[in-house]
């Protein structure tokens, strides 16, 4: 309890921070940067260096109330398929772009619900990307995979396109707080789901949890933390739910008063942190568990953790092609998102240019501040000595922050000569310090809780 008093003295269940999956957040980004500067920057990529790719599949046959992410719900495949001819659009404005010899390191779908897409859809996206970024030899492909939208021929397809990592939404398994988010997923289905994943000779799943959903409460999360043990992930993402109406027009459906109170999330997080770590998982970051062999496990250990939109990767590309609608592109400038609204990404696409609608292109201050915030996010620590290393004496800018961090939180960090370290009872706070090195707080953005 003394614990929990600390950590509230310190503002964590009032605080409302960014995720820092990008730095700058997308709030900042502005529509004076856009399609000019994606195309000259996707011109000027070194062919030597390998690209992640993200490809955005918007569309879902249900709409589950507690996501905030860009989709649009359809009944029939005819807008996904014409979506489709609208992304081999993008990829052939793409070949006459980028430099000839470019490779694909890493390609992710996201959603959305990729696997609406039947197997024929599936082999015609994947090989239309191959085409213009042909994979490295040791590419990773992975693919977000709704349990009650797949089946072995979609996922048969998906293998033979090379897909060796697999993204499995589950978010709980209660029926009560299913039915209270809008998604029916019964254990059985998933349990099959990832027979047949294992089946197909997928080497490496995922497994996406969330708490602090509404009637969620330790008995029901304690079960799906078991049922979830019991399927065996390499990797499992436990991530808070952002209760962010004004952003999402859906979560309007889903019961305020039956989402746990601040001091229940945190009690939630615990208990299912602490449920992962005894099962033998490693603890990435502050909201990832893997397999001390897993790829993540390892990077972490090593000091090639990284942070980017899907969350926590072992991703080593620096650079990030986003393609199809509300995709952020990540490249040496800076940071691109296409049109969000697919509407206005196909009426772009269609007229022959790039979509970027969107962005904001880095100076030296933001490079050296995001590597701050991503150093804080992925390895706890701060060190000066480190930063200077790529960034010079500007990485000094940085020591009054590091100076108001150790007055504030005391005994939560610990500063040692030119580094700050968070240390575990204060890794809660995580995204509140790094916030302190955020030098673009928009104003009138809202963010999700820190707790």
């Amino acid at each position: 309890m003394k614990q929990i008093d600390r950590l509230r003295s310190l503002g964590l269940f009032e605080a409302r921070v960014p995720r820092y999956t990008s730095y700058p957040t997308a709030p900042v980004f502005s529509p004076e940067v856009g399609a000019a500067q994606q195309t000259k920057a996707l011109a000027a990529l070194d062919p030597a260096e390998p690209v992640s790719v993200y490809i955005h599949i918007p569309f879902c046959e249900r709409l589950c109330w507690f996501c905030a992410c860009r989709t649009q719900g359809t009944k029939t495949l005819s807008p996904v398929e014409s979506y489709l001819g609208t992304l081999e659009q993008e990829l052939a404005l793409m070949a006459e772009t980028l430099p000839e010899g470019l490779r694909m390191g890493r390609m992710h779908w996201g959603g959305g619900t990729p696997t609406i897409l039947p197997p024929a859809m599936i082999h015609r996206l994947a090989q239309a990307v191959k085409a213009v970024i042909p994979p490295t030899e040791d590419w990773e492909f992975s693919v977000e995979i709704d349990p009650t939208m797949v089946d072995r021929e979609k996922i048969a397809a998906l293998a033979a396109e090379s897909m060796n990592r697999a993204s499995i939404g589950i978010q709980d398994f209660d029926p009560l707080v299913q039915k209270a988010i809008g998604r029916l997923q019964p254990f059985d289905i998933t349990r099959a789901c990832v027979d047949d994943l294992r089946a197909a000779g997928i080497r490496s799943l995922n497994a996406d949890l969330v708490y602090g959903l509404p009637h969620q409460d330790a008995t029901r999360l304690d079960d799906t933390v078991s049922k979830v043990l019991d399927l065996g992930p390499d990797r499992i993402a436990l991530f808070g739910y952002a209760h962010v109406p004004w952003m999402s027009k859906r979560q309007t459906l889903i019961d305020e008063e039956a989402l746990p109170k601040e001091m229940e999330r945190y009690m939630l997080s615990e208990l299912a942190s602490r449920r992962f770590r005894e099962a033998g998982l490693e603890s990435i970051g502050i909201d990832h568990f893997a397999k001390p062999g897993d790829g993540l496990a390892i990077a972490a250990r090593t000091g090639r953790l990284r942070r980017n939109f899907q969350g926590y990767v072992d991703d080593s590309c620096a650079t990030l092609i986003g393609l199809g609608a509300s995709s952020i592109s990540r490249l040496p400038t800076g940071y691109i998102q296409n049109a969000a609204a697919t509407p206005a990404y196909v009426e772009r696409i269609e007229a022959g240019q790039l979509a970027g609608a969107r962005g904001h292109v880095m100076t030296e201050d933001d490079l050296l501040r995001a590597r701050a915030i991503e150093m804080i996010m992925c390895e706890f620590r701060l060190d000066l000595e480190d930063l200077r290393a790529d960034h010079g004496d500007a990485a000094d800018r940085l020591r009054p922050e590091i100076a108001l961090l150790r007055d504030r939180f005391g005994d939560m960090v610990e500063v040692t000569g030119e580094t700050l370290t968070i240390r575990p009872e204060g890794r809660a706070l995580t995204r509140i310090v790094a916030k302190h090195f955020d030098a673009h707080v928009p104003e009138g953005a809202r963010y999700s809780q820190a707790s």
